[in-house]
């Protein structure tokens, strides 16, 4: 029995909630640290308010791919946690940027941190159960078109979610300016029209997209390659990481690289950019000129999702050309260079080409370590092998963390923008270490 072949519509139907999913992420990602530093933290300290976000996702990712491939309710087995990540994320969106709102109950500094794990953690339970959904309802010579979907609503969403603090400034006059110690009205508006994008995005793709029952799954190819494992319960998950494929754990370390930098660019670069090519002093959070660099960052950080969603267009026909392996190498490879250019830029204009590179690297690490892995991990469990995959995502974001900010204080003399350089060379490790992976699709098709 084999999957049936979706048409363009339901496949882009399909990854629909994406889009609110990232453009939530993106105003988290572009905004968080500039918060936080309103809230009053130090730019060392960075780091360490983030480090919540990636050891939710080390809990959760796992136990939501378990459960989700266990779960059948009217409906399906994925859609239940799109559904309660959205409601969850939406939540944290509209009260991380009002955490001032309870000060009474204990400082919001703290508020605001607690809302950015709310807000990953519910990020997680949405996420990886659409990467699953992808691999779940999509035959093999689908796949890199499915995840290259994802990555250009990931794109667009992302997009829209970076510019939209910087287009109320300066299109619809809305001020990007506030007393110390509160959040722009620019800001506020962003994340709220984030969390309502988010919950309907979610929501067309629970309307329209049908899902295969367990026992149409137990049919498809590969399903002898996956004997069912009674009693094990929850404790599986450890068996299954023992006993993960030998490419997801060559793609690990891939992974492992890639992420460090991701974190450490999301985390630095506001303050880097505020200080290295805005010139302003680091511990300046309520200037308008620090206001100004870091709505650009966000119109920065747009540019490389958009360079993303074009890119992944083209994903496909790249990688048919020259094999995923291939295609990622090359694409993380320009990635690192794009941001080491971060440092040599003359003004912040030319932070744009920097991007362009970036975009490039985002897109294939949104795709291609998913379409390899799909290959090798047996039908009934790709939920928790997607979970576990992203252990390999949140471990180097939680070393980044804790070592980040004083590595920054100690070692780069309090300067960020060596942090930005080492998430370049970060890249360019993992783009060298995708040679040692076995692309099972390719090995079968040769």
């Amino acid at each position: 029995m084999k999957k049936r072949r979706l048409s363009f519509l339901e496949i882009w139907n399909m990854s629909f909630g994406f889009l609110g999913i990232q453009m939530g992420f993106a105003l988290q990602n572009a905004n968080a640290s500039r918060i936080l530093q309103i809230f009053g933290a130090d730019v060392h300290e960075l780091s360490w308010f983030w480090i919540v976000a990636p050891l939710t996702g080390l809990i959760v990712q796992p136990i939501i791919g378990y459960y989700s491939d266990k779960t059948w309710t009217k409906l399906g087995r994925r859609r239940p946690y799109f559904l309660a990540g959205a409601v969850l994320a939406s939540l944290g969106l509209v009260l991380m940027p009002n955490a001032d709102m309870f000060t009474a109950f204990m400082p919001a500094l703290w508020v605001g941190a607690g809302m950015l794990m709310i807000m990953d953690a519910s990020f997680n339970i949405a996420m990886e159960p659409f990467r699953a959904l992808v691999a779940d309802n999509l035959p093999s010579d689908q796949r890199t078109l499915g995840f290259s979907i994802q990555t250009v609503l990931i794109g667009f969403g992302a997009v829209i979610g970076s510019w939209l603090p910087y287009v109320l400034t300066n299109w619809m006059g809305i001020s990007n300016q506030a007393e110390t110690g509160k959040v722009p009205l620019n800001l506020l508006i962003s994340f709220v029209a984030g969390a309502v994008i988010l919950t309907i995005s979610i929501l067309i793709t629970v309307f329209t997209t049908k899902e295969y029952t367990p026992e149409a799954l137990e049919q498809f190819d590969n399903s002898e390659q996956d004997p069912v494992e009674k009693g094990a319960g929850l404790l599986a998950i450890f068996t299954d990481f023992r006993k993960m494929p030998l490419t997801m754990k060559q793609l690990s370390w891939v992974q492992f690289f890639s992420w460090f930098g991701l974190f450490g660019m999301w985390v630095f670069s506001t303050p880097a950019i505020a200080h290295h090519v805005y010139g302003l002093n680091i511990n300046d959070t309520s200037s308008a000129t620090y206001q100004d660099a870091g709505d650009w960052v966000g119109v920065l950080f747009g540019v490389y999702n958009a360079v993303s969603a074009v890119f992944a267009f083209f994903l496909p026909a790249i990688a048919l050309k020259l094999g995923r392996k291939r295609t990622h190498a090359i694409s993380l490879l320009i990635g690192g260079v794009g941001l080491i250019s971060v440092y040599f830029a003359p003004n912040e204009n030319w932070l744009l080409l920097s991007m362009v590179g970036v975009g490039i690297a985002w897109a294939s690490i949104l795709a291609m370590p998913y379409a390899i892995l799909a290959g090798s991990i047996p039908p009934r469990k790709m939920g928790v092998y997607m979970g576990i995959f992203n252990f390999f995502i949140v471990i180097p974001q939680i070393i980044n963390a804790l070592i980040g900010g004083p590595v920054v204080r100690y070692f780069y003399g309090g300067d960020p923008i060596y942090a930005i350089i080492t998430s370049g060379v970060s890249f360019l490790i993992a783009a060298l270490l995708v040679a040692r992976v076995v692309d099972v699709d390719d090995v079968v098709k040769a």
